[in-house]
């Protein structure tokens, strides 16, 4: 019983409100909750070789860029706060009855009282919703209580999911040691996890051994449940959003507007889930400028700079087919196999802030990416499993390190690679990079290192081309094309992306060369057409606007009609009228 949370109690009984509730004691008060910072620099890319999947990789990147990608990220803070009743339950904190929304938990929290309703009340996602729509309505900015001065042996505890997944612990737990400086406080601190003790893994106490030394003597592993009359705790403000008032969230909803499945304030688990993949933990800036601190004058030499991340030990699970191949491939460019595992926790990150470029295959490891160089590239090999549940997993530390972060999806290491498993029944599914998918990534990999590879196909180009214009790798991709300009006679494809390229570049002439052998490739395009008219236009070439007019009305005349419908200027180069009675 003491591990019970009572899900069947109403919101309103259910979470606390840190504004309203009398017992919850800032240590100090916060500078901002939330604030808009510089999103990382994420993107995705298609690595199948299987049509099906492809295109479903397709679709579902379309629309986590249109619905749930935002252009900011967002800091929420985290500050010590000073609560007395407490208990940690399961990776749950309670004051009392009531449970923290804090962070990840918090977000993980909310989910869960809607999946514990949902057979007693469909609605459940609607009962969320309108309890944090009526707290909005209540008027008042809000205002947090600072506690009065407490006596140092004061405990701390901090809340883990467990105490064996790399990404957890680091992310929503070790991050708040350095929350312990600014407290004062002396007594022990606590971090309660629900797990049994015998699948707790060294590197936990490994890693506050070495990135909190002063710390570590009072650091206290200790299971759940458990019981505090007074502590203090770190608490974030993710999930506050839902707590503010109206007039508060008018002030910078502005900067993420409710678009697709975000429905900004509305408490949704669609908006948990966006939330979760762009809300930055304030601490975690704290975390990686205290461990990059921490290998100031190491000695670094022995790391390499590009490196593949294999898994050994307990971390071999999923492993990817089709490691030996790219392992191979890599080698002849620089790249060294690492285990992390096999490295000591300041090793790990001297390795990340020393990297040019890390690949492997998505798993834990990616939260080293915490602490890599913001010009390093981070490149991760999922499936489509990765981009419709675990992408947005590492955008947070994306937007701190300010690394590039490159997910190529995959194939599933599966009897039938092309049936789309259940995430439910099938769990995670491991990766497998095909031939076709190796060609992708490695060619990607060669551009950026400032090799140009060499393709037979224009098809290849264009790919790879228009994945360097998406990385914002102008000059690599202009590169590109020259050395293949030979392949784009015939494609409209490539022509078109060589069009891409020169307009950014503001080279219209060249723009207009390329479209040009895009519509003679396709003359049926009746939008090359259309570009090519601009373009003309734009360079002042009259007598070609005309001749494109004509080409445009006698080939598509209701295009023509409708394009020079609501543009009065087409009849200076252009009278259908006259041409005819000519």
């Amino acid at each position: 019983m003491q591990n019970q949370i009572h899900f069947d109690l109403p919101p309103e009984d259910l979470i606390l409100d840190p504004f309203h509730a009398p017992g919850f004691h800032v240590l100090r008060q916060p500078k901002f909750l939330w604030r808009s910072i510089p999103a990382g620099r994420i993107h995705g890319f298609v690595a199948s070789e299987h049509p099906s999947i492809a295109e479903r990789i397709t679709a579902t990147l379309s629309a986590t860029k249109r619905d749930r990608m935002f252009t900011r990220a967002l800091e929420t803070a985290t500050v010590p706060v000073h609560l007395t009743d407490v208990w940690f339950r399961k990776s749950w904190v309670t004051q009392g009855d009531r449970c923290l929304i804090s962070g990840a938990a918090g977000l993980r929290l909310l989910n869960r009282y809607v999946w514990e309703n949902e057979e007693v009340d469909p609605e459940g996602d609607t009962t969320l919703a309108d309890h944090f729509t009526r707290l909005q309505a209540v008027p008042g900015p809000r205002q947090l209580t600072l506690a009065p001065t407490l006596p140092p042996e004061t405990p701390i505890a901090i809340e883990c999911r467990n105490t064996f997944n790399y990404y957890h612990f680091l992310t929503e737990s070790l991050c708040q040691l350095c929350l312990v400086e600014e407290t004062g406080l002396k007594g022990p601190i606590y971090l309660h996890f629900p797990n049994n003790e015998d699948k707790t893994r060294a590197f936990t106490r490994a890693f506050v051994e070495a990135l909190f030394p002063e710390l570590s003597p009072r650091v206290i592993f200790d299971r759940s449940p458990a019981h505090h009359d007074a502590v203090v705790v770190p608490y974030n403000f993710t999930a506050s959003l839902y707590q503010f008032s109206n007039a508060e969230l008018d002030a910078f909803e502005h900067e993420f507007p409710p678009v697709g499945a975000w429905k900004g304030r509305r408490a949704t688990r669609a908006s948990h889930a966006i939330l979760a993949g762009h809300a930055v933990d304030s601490s975690l800036f704290k975390l990686r400028a205290r461990a990059l601190k921490a290998i100031q004058g190491r000695d670094t030499s022995h790391l390499p700079k590009r490196f593949w991340v294999t898994r050994e030990g307990e971390a071999r699970d999923r492993r990817m087919k089709g490691e030996d191949e790219i392992l191979d491939m890599l080698r002849l460019f620089g790249f060294e196999s690492v285990a992390f595992e096999r490295l000591a926790p300041l090793d790990q990150i001297a390795l990340m802030a020393g990297a040019e470029m890390m690949i492997s295959y998505h798993g834990a490891g990616f939260t080293n990416m915490l602490f890599a160089p913001p010009d390093a590239t981070v490149i991760e090999l999922g499936t489509l499993q990765t981009a419709q549940y675990r992408w947005s997993d590492f955008w947070p530390l994306a937007a701190v390190s300010g690394c590039r972060y490159l997910t190529f999806f995959a194939d599933f290491d599966a009897e039938d690679p092309t049936r789309e498993p259940l995430f439910s029944e099938d769990g995670i599914v491991p990766v497998h990079l095909s031939r076709l998918g190796l060609a992708r990534v490695m060619s990607v990999v060669v551009a950026l290192l400032d090799q140009i590879p060499e393709f037979q196909t224009a098809a290849e180009v264009q790919i790879l081309g228009q994945t360097l214009m998406q990385l914002g790798e102008y000059d690599r991709a202009r590169a590109l094309f020259e050395t293949h300009k030979h392949l784009a006679e015939g494609h409209t494809g490539l022509s078109l992306a060589m069009a891409d390229l020169a307009d950014h570049q503001g080279d219209r002439a060249q723009t207009l060369a390329a479209l040009y052998c895009a519509y003679r490739a396709d003359p049926s395009d009746w939008a090359v057409l259309i570009r090519m008219l601009w373009c003309a236009r734009a360079m002042n070439q009259g007598e070609l606007v005309g001749t494109l007019l004509a080409t445009l009305h006698d080939g598509f005349p209701d295009r023509f009609e409708a394009f020079s419908r609501a543009r009065p200027w087409v009849r200076d180069f252009y009278n259908p009228d006259i041409a005819q009675t000519a």
